[in-house]
C-alpha cells in the first residue's frame, strides 16, 4: 500500500532505505532526535537537501508508527465474534488485540460485488447496508485471512495487513493519519539553512523529487538551483506533480514593477509578510517563484514560519490566539488580469482543525478589507491580537532573509509560510523579474504518495 511506503519514507528506523533526504533534528529541550526522512548510502551530493541542524525550535517529533504500519503485520492467531458489543475481536500473533465493528466490516467488504477492484472504490450502496447487522460465523482461513459469513450468507474476507492498518485504537488511528497526511512539521526561525536540491534532478529522478516534496511538507520551503533562466520553468516543475492552479492572475504570472499595477507585488515597494490569496475561501496551497532577473539593489526575500509563530502566540498570548482563530476577517481583491474579478472571502487569520492543530494561515494586509464584520466591542481586541501576531513574526530572530539569483526557484507552503520582500531599485539593464505559479496541496500530496510508493518498489 502507498500508505506503507510513506511510513518507510519518514521513519528513523528505516534509515537504510533508498532516499536522498538526510534531515535530522538534534535534541532540543529534551526532545528525542528524529529524522524527517531516510538517508541513502552516499548519493550524489547534488541530490542532497542540505539542512542546518536545528536547535530549540519546538520541533514536533513524529510518533513512531507501530510495526503494522510498516507492512510487517503479524498474522492472525484467532478471531471471536462479540455479539453483545457487535464487534469482531482479532487476536494477532504478537498477542495484541484489535476490535472492529460489524457495521464497518460489512460496509468495507472487499469482494468484487461490494468493491470496484479497478478503482478501489466502494460499490456497496449505503441504502443496501444493514447498519444493525450481526454475523453468522467467523473464522481464520488457511491463508490467514479473516472470513465472515453474514446473516444473508454473503461472505467477506479481509487481509490481515489491511485490517491491522485500520485498527480503531487511538494510537493506530493517529499513526495512520500521520502516514496519510504527514502533518508533523519541523519548525524553524532565522537560522534555517533552506533545504536545497538541483532543479533538473528533481525533474528527472524520482528519489530527488520525493526528497523535495517530503522537505516541502515537513519544513515548508525548498530551494531548487540550476533552473534555466527563461520563462516556463514553473510550468515544467508543475508537470512533475500534476497541473497548475489557475487563478484570476493566470496559470503563471510575472512579478515585475508595472505601471498601473493590479497587485502590490507588481511594484518596487516593500511587501510585508503575507500569504497569497486569502481573498479566496480556498487559497492555493503551494507556490513556486522562479528568479529570471534580480534587482540591482534590494529585493531580498523574507519568510517566516507562520505555524511556528502561531504556536508561540498560543503560549505567549492565549487570548490573542483565541481571537485570531475564532473571529472571521473579510478579504477582497478586485481587478482584471486573466479575466476581470471581484472576489470576497471571510477567513480566520489562523485556521485550526477540530483538534486545535494549526492548519492554515490567512493573512495579507494589502487585501484585508476595510469591511470589518465584527461587533463594536470586538474590534479593538481583533487589532490588538493581530498586532501581537505580526510583532512576533517580525522579530529578527524569527524572520529568514535570502536573496534569489537568476536560475533559483523557491517552492514553499503558502498555507504555512508568510513571505515578503524588501523594496528594490532596478537598473535599466537589470530589471527584477520573477515568474510565479500555484498548486494545491491535494495534487502535491497525491504525487508525494505515488513517488513514495514507486521509490520503495511497491505495486
Amino acid at each position: 500500500m502507498w500508505t506503507t511506503a510513506i511510513a518507510r519514507c519518514t521513519l528513523p528506523s528505516m534509515r537504510k532505505r533508498s532516499s536522498v533526504l538526510a534531515c535530522h533534528a538534534l535534541r532540543a529541550e529534551g526532545r528525542p532526535r528524529w529524522a524527517v526522512a531516510t538517508a541513502a548510502t552516499s548519493p550524489s551530493p547534488s541530490l542532497h537537501l542540505i539542512w542546518r541542524q536545528l536547535r530549540g525550535y519546538g520541533t514536533q517529533a513524529p510518533t513512531p508508527l507501530p510495526s503494522t504500519a510498516l507492512g510487517n503485520s503479524p498474522g492472525v492467531r484467532q478471531v471471536r465474534a462479540l455479539e453483545q458489543e457487535r464487534q469482531l475481536e482479532v487476536e494477532w500473533e504478537d498477542s495484541r488485540q484489535s476490535m472492529y465493528p460489524y457495521t464497518w466490516l460489512r460496509d468495507n467488504c472487499q469482494c468484487p460485488l461490494c468493491t470496484l477492484q479497478s478503482a478501489q472504490a466502494r460499490s456497496l450502496l449505503l441504502s443496501q447496508l444493514d447498519i444493525h447487522t450481526g454475523v453468522d460465523r467467523v473464522q481464520v482461513t488457511d491463508n490467514n485471512k479473516v472470513s465472515i459469513v453474514w446473516p444473508d450468507q454473503h461472505t467477506s474476507e479481509f487481509d490481515p495487513e489491511w485490517l491491522r492498518k485500520r485498527c480503531f485504537s487511538p494510537a493506530a488511528r493517529q499513526a495512520l493519519q500521520e502516514e496519510l497526511f504527514l502533518n508533523k512539521h519541523m519548525y524553524w526561525d532565522s537560522e534555517l539553512q533552506i533545504p536545497t536540491a538541483n532543479f533538473e534532478e528533481v525533474l528527472h529522478d524520482d528519489k530527488a523529487a520525493l526528497a523535495w516534496l517530503l522537505a516541502l511538507r515537513r519544513v515548508g520551503i525548498v530551494y531548487l538551483k540550476g533552473a534555466p533562466v527563461e520563462q516556463g520553468q514553473v510550468a515544467r516543475l508543475s508537470q512533475r506533480i500534476g497541473y497548475l492552479r489557475l487563478t484570476f492572475y493566470g496559470h503563471t504570472w510575472q512579478v515585475q514593477d508595472k505601471s498601473q499595477a493590479n497587485n502590490v507585488a507588481y511594484t518596487a515597494g516593500k511587501l510585508s509578510l503575507h500569504t497569497d490569496y486569502p481573498a479566496l475561501h480556498y487559497p492555493p496551497g503551494v507556490q513556486f517563484l522562479h528568479c529570471l532577473s534580480q534587482a540591482g539593489e534590494g529585493g531580498e526575500s523574507e519568510a517566516v514560519d507562520g505555524f511556528h509563530m502561531a504556536e508561540k502566540l498560543r503560549r505567549e498570548d492565549p487570548e490573542a490566539f483565541r481571537t485570531l482563530t475564532s473571529l472571521q476577517v473579510d478579504f477582497t481583491d478586485t481587478g482584471s488580469d486573466y479575466c476581470d474579478f471581484m472576489v470576497q472571502s471571510k477567513n480566520h487569520i489562523i485556521d485550526v482543525d477540530s483538534d486545535g492543530r494549526v492548519v492554515r494561515i490567512n493573512y495579507n494586509n494589502a487585501t484585508r478589507d476595510s469591511v470589518l464584520d465584527l461587533p463594536l466591542h470586538q474590534v479593538q481586541a481583533f487589532y490588538s491580537s493581530l498586532k501581537a501576531y505580526i510583532q512576533l513574526m517580525t522579530r529578527p530572530e524569527n524572520m529568514l532573509t535570502y536573496k534569489m539569483e537568476p536560475g533559483d526557484l523557491v517552492t514553499f507552503d503558502n498555507w504555512r509560510l508568510l513571505h515578503g520582500r524588501k523594496s528594490y531599485l532596478s537598473h535599466p539593464d537589470q530589471v527584477r523579474h520573477l515568474e510565479g505559479a500555484y498548486l494545491d496541496w491535494d495534487e502535491v500530496m497525491s504525487r508525494l504518495r505515488i513517488l513514495c510508493k514507486s521509490v520503495n518498489g511497491e505495486s
